[in-house]
């Protein structure tokens, strides 16, 4: 290659570096594996560039890639899911929250900033923050490879039919095919329509869960919940339903976080949060990444991603000290 097809190479990966993570979360639901997945399309589009001929975009290309590294990653039959779709929902549990399982079971939260362009436009950040929604990217994992592919690349990323067909070494015919079928296992998922996050009236809203929540004022809190809302608490596959579920379990197995501080980051299109629980006076340690989802202005799902060592991967403080 030249020297300048290698600082072309160089950009053009730079400027698709986000919109590929993106790509890749969506197709196997895990931050890691996402950036993983990247690094190997980088490898295998410096191994592969000097036999591109220039017949589809640099873009669709990238995405040929990219789309055969997740195949190759998702041999293993097991889908990533959230715990609904594990047990039942269960009354609050005892000492300890169900089954503990690896990090391979579930789908992971990602940052809103590793995967979609947040300062575009309004519009379209809104409809890029619902196809990283929790349920949406849990929906995709029922999806087979190609499905997902399809879906993904012609109704998220808005690539052409034939460029999905070039990307995939398949003909338009099987795109269309394909296509057809995911929408329709789409629609059967019923993924909910969760409020904007952009809303002054919700902005509104999460503030009084912000105070509700680090003054630890169960009733308060309780006040904000639809009928049907969930708790789930990655790694563990129990997760309970129900406002009088939920205060059970924070007045008892889970009060250990009262006195917790909230600090806030995007995550899945929704409003999360880096919770830190106090450890001693004056010392906050990081305990759970909360992703909370909200529809109708009621609280619908309050998921805890317990798993630490996030904070510092998302950029977060290793602790809070006063």
């Amino acid at each position: 290659m030249s020297a300048t097809a290698t600082f072309d190479l160089d950009t053009t990966f730079a400027d698709y570096q986000r919109e590929l993570t993106g790509y890749c979360y969506r197709m196997l639901g895990a931050n890691s594996e996402a950036e993983d997945a990247v690094q190997e399309t980088m490898v295998r589009a410096w191994r592969s560039a000097g036999a591109f001929e220039g017949r589809s975009s640099v873009r669709t290309w990238l995405y040929r890639i990219a789309t055969n590294v997740c195949i190759d990653m998702h041999r293993s039959p097991q889908r990533r899911a959230m715990p609904m779709a594990l047990s039942e929902a269960k009354p609050a549990p005892g000492r300890t929250p169900g089954q503990h399982h690896g990090e391979g079971t579930f789908v992971h939260a990602v940052p809103d900033e590793r995967v979609i362009d947040t300062g575009g436009d309004p519009a379209t950040v809104a409809v890029a923050r619902d196809s990283i929604r929790l349920a949406f990217v849990a929906a995709l994992q029922h999806l087979p490879p190609r499905q997902r592919a399809s879906l993904l690349l012609c109704d998220v990323l808005h690539l052409s039919a034939a460029e999905v067909a070039e990307a995939l070494d398949t003909s338009v015919a099987s795109v269309n095919s394909a296509l057809q079928r995911a929408r329709a296992t789409m629609t059967t998922a019923r993924v909910a329509q969760l409020d904007p996050v952009a809303d002054p009236q919700h902005a509104a809203l999460v503030e009084r869960y912000v105070d509700a929540f680090q003054r630890y004022d169960v009733p308060a809190l309780v006040a904000m919940m639809r009928d049907d809302v969930v708790l789930t608490m990655p790694p563990f596959d129990t997760w309970l339903q129900g406002p009088e579920n939920l205060a059970h379990w924070y007045l008892n197995q889970g009060i250990g976080c009262e006195g917790s501080r909230l600090l806030p980051i995007a995550l899945n299109g929704s409003d999360g949060f880096a919770s830190y629980k106090p450890t001693r006076p004056g010392l906050w340690e990081p305990f759970a990444l909360q992703v909370v989802e909200f529809a109708g202005g009621r609280l619908v799902s309050h998921h805890n991603f317990l798993f630490p060592d996030w904070f510092t991967k998302f950029g977060l403080p290793a602790r809070i000290q006063e």
